[in-house]
């Protein structure tokens, strides 16, 4: 056992790279020797992630500021939730009284441009975040146009799915629970369910959608896999489940075969779809839109074929009808990973 420094050799010619978010300074810098200087990150700064269903779009609305079209090509690429001056004091103060996350000493402090906390950003003045991340400027409120929103909030849609909008703006460094119960207290989010919480915290990643290819190799250098954390999924089973199938599409090329892809119907498959294209380009030039993910609802396709209605006859909404939705993408899963593990099995059995 030994550190491999920097990139291994040449000669090897099937190589699965899997150091995780601790990355060694030597190998990180071989990787963007090899792939440039935006491979990779050094520091998650996360916005939360909100299922778009949770939203509630009688209260706001889609407009991008101007009506400048993005890559929807709509000009109307952001969801807005306005606050008027109460409800934005409010926030502010929740904000400031708000119990925080302290960095690590091995982390430092990772503030740069676009990526400070929202509530350091109050803290340095009760105004600031109405004229940054907040600006009401721009925007029209399509529920009550004659009224003007004191300060708003803006989400992009943060996979190509448009299942998940991401808080724009919104990294923070507030312990979970408060950041659930602060977030919910702007206009439109009131019942939010998150797909994930923000944070900046150390961890080594590549930006996978535009370096790996749909089996998790290197573009610029296919005898190089990548598998685990540093692909930009979250958490253990995740981590071991991208691990697992790397392996077997390693092992598979080296008996000339091609292991038939995971559907993205299935949480593997959706894993692997989000980490090597399932994300959206950026807009307006802001920071990339690829975040490291744990496995989570906002990541399957849309399905058609569920419970619209209860056991009583009633017709499902709000959390029910969210409920109905998992169990339908939970059966549709279970059906089609057997299909297709079934398949694998046949071919190993050749």
């Amino acid at each position: 056992r030994a550190e491999i420094a920097g990139l291994p050799p040449a000669e090897w010619d099937s190589v699965i790279i899997a150091t995780g978010p601790l990355t060694s300074p030597a190998l990180a810098a071989g990787i963007q020797s090899l792939t440039g200087e935006d491979a990779l990150a050094f520091f998650d700064a996360i916005a939360p992630i909100v299922h778009f269903d949770s939203v509630d779009m009688d209260q706001a609305w889609f407009q991008s500021r101007y009506d400048k079209v993005g890559p929807g090509g709509t000009g109307a690429d952001y969801i807005n939730c306005p606050l008027d001056r109460d409800q934005y004091e409010a926030f502010i103060d929740a904000l400031l009284a708000a119990e925080k996350t302290e960095f690590k000493e091995w982390e430092g402090t990772p503030y740069f441009d676009g990526c400070l906390p929202i509530e350091v950003m109050a803290e340095r003045g009760r105004e600031t975040l109405r004229w940054g991340p907040m600006k009401p400027v721009g925007l029209t409120n399509k529920h009550n146009p004659t009224v003007k929103a004191y300060a708003i909030v803006q989400l992009r849609q943060d996979n190509a799915l448009g299942t998940l909008f991401n808080m724009t703006g919104f990294q923070t460094k507030l312990k979970y629970g408060e950041q659930a119960a602060i977030f919910r207290m702007i206009p439109g989010l009131q019942n939010a369910e998150f797909a994930r919480l923000g944070g900046i915290h150390r961890n080594t990643y590549l930006n996978s959608p535009k370096l790996l290819d749909e089996r998790l190799r290197l573009k610029a250098d296919p005898r190089l896999r990548f598998a685990g954390q540093i692909t930009g999924c979250e958490g253990y089973v995740e981590s071991a489940a991208i691990g697992l199938l790397a392996g077997r599409m390693a092992a598979a090329e080296r008996l000339g075969q091609a292991l038939e892809l995971p559907p993205a119907t299935t949480a593997l498959g959706a894993l692997v779809n989000h980490i090597t294209g399932g994300h959206i380009v950026t807009i307006d030039e802001g920071p990339r839109s690829f975040q490291p993910m744990n496995i989570n609802f906002g990541l399957f396709p849309h399905i058609e074929s569920q419970a619209t209605h209860g056991p009583d006859g009633k017709k499902l909404k709000g959390p029910a009808k969210s409920v109905a939705r998992k169990h339908a993408l939970t059966a549709r899963a279970k059906v089609e990973m057997e299909a297709w593990a079934g398949g694998v099995a046949a071919q190993a059995a050749e």
